[in-house]
């Protein structure tokens, strides 16, 4: 079906455009007897078609018919074939070296631009992977540690103790359930057409449902929030977001060196909801801001070090907040420190009060 659409787009397109320069060289021959322009505006028109068009072949097109415009319109005699003549030769040799050279360069183009659509996606889906890698541990640790304690603790633990074992086992399935799904969906796609999974979600359980994540990895670090004390639902895929907060608080953990205080704020504007991660760290070198968000690594870093979870981290992350019609944004806090910042609409009743 989209071949076809493009065989139709491709058609109509050459067809409309030797139309208007026919009726061009048309105008300028009544008009201003300007008989010398018209080899130039059909090779003008061969060269558009040849570069938008797909292949060689409507290019060839159009030059056969270009040459057959102007021997019948434009060259003497007037409103008749004369396919021999030496005038009707050039033209159609240009226009043809003209078509082919441009459907050539354009293919090539075109091929390029392929190949390197394909290796950023291949590229963003390894780092996708690779950044939630550390995540993906922790559950699967604490659902080992717990089954080993029942298994060979079972008559000495409480009833209690099992049953919450069991709660927490559970939960983290679940979590790393949901957390494949979300993986899966966004590999199996181009990296601008990730496809969501929006629900309505109220901001302070969002809140709540991150923090007790953070709590887990680190206990003993506090997070300083401010958000809105007014009800405010949010349509976003919950996990994904989850999943970039999350990372964006382990960014600050591993790398502000320094860190006292830890901040997620969220705010209200014109615009929608807006999350702030601060810290008041060492903050971003600015010889790494601008590759911060491509995903690579310092070239004196070791591949597996913890810390190339943050260049690997944030490109995923901002994947994930482009998806959802935004961008994220990374600067130095006046006062010392790094801030990160997206966007996210919320609920039109939410939003219209504001």
């Amino acid at each position: 079906m989209k071949a076809r659409k493009s065989v139709f787009s491709d058609g109509l397109f050459s067809l409309l455009t030797l139309l208007i320069a026919f009726w061009a060289n048309l105008f300028l021959v009544e008009k201003f007897d300007a008989r010398t322009m018209t080899p130039m505006i059909f090779v003008l028109g061969v060269f558009l078609i040849s570069y938008r068009t797909q292949g060689y072949w409507w290019g060839i097109a159009a030059s056969f018919a270009s040459v057959l415009a102007v021997n019948w319109a434009f060259s003497y005699p007037y409103w008749a074939f004369d396919l021999l003549s030496p005038e009707c030769t050039s033209v159609a040799v240009v226009m043809l070296i003209v078509s082919t050279m441009t459907g050539t360069l354009t293919t090539r183009l075109k091929q390029q631009e392929k190949l390197k659509a394909e290796t950023e996606r291949e590229r963003m889906r390894g780092n996708l992977l690779r950044a939630v890698s550390h995540d993906l541990r922790t559950p699967l640790t604490s659902i080992y540690g717990s089954c080993s304690a029942l298994i060979e603790n079972f008559d000495t633990i409480p009833r209690e103790q099992q049953l919450l074992l069991l709660k927490d086992i559970k939960a983290d399935s679940q979590w790393l359930n949901r957390m494949v799904e979300n993986l899966l969906s966004v590999t199996r796609v181009d990296v601008d057409k990730i496809r969501l999974s929006k629900h309505s979600i109220v901001l302070e359980e969002l809140i709540d449902s991150l923090l007790v994540k953070f709590q887990k990895h680190y206990p003993g670090q506090k997070i300083q929030v401010q958000i809105p004390d007014s009800f405010v639902s949010i349509p976003m895929d919950p996990m994904l977001i989850e999943q970039v907060l999350m990372n964006l608080l382990e960014n600050a953990m591993l790398h502000a060196r320094g860190m006292q205080n830890l901040w997620l704020r969220v705010t209200l504007e014109k615009r929608g909801a807006v999350f702030f991660v601060e810290d008041d760290g060492c903050g971003i070198p600015s010889e790494r801001m601008a590759r911060l968000f491509t995903g690579t690594l310092d070239s004196d870093m070791p591949a597996d070090s913890m810390r190339s979870n943050m260049g690997i981290g944030l490109s995923v992350c901002r994947t994930i907040i482009k998806a959802h019609g935004s961008e994220l944004k990374a600067g130095n806090r006046p006062d010392g420190g790094a801030v990160f910042s997206f966007c996210l609409e919320v609920e039109a009743s939410e939003h219209g009060e504001q």
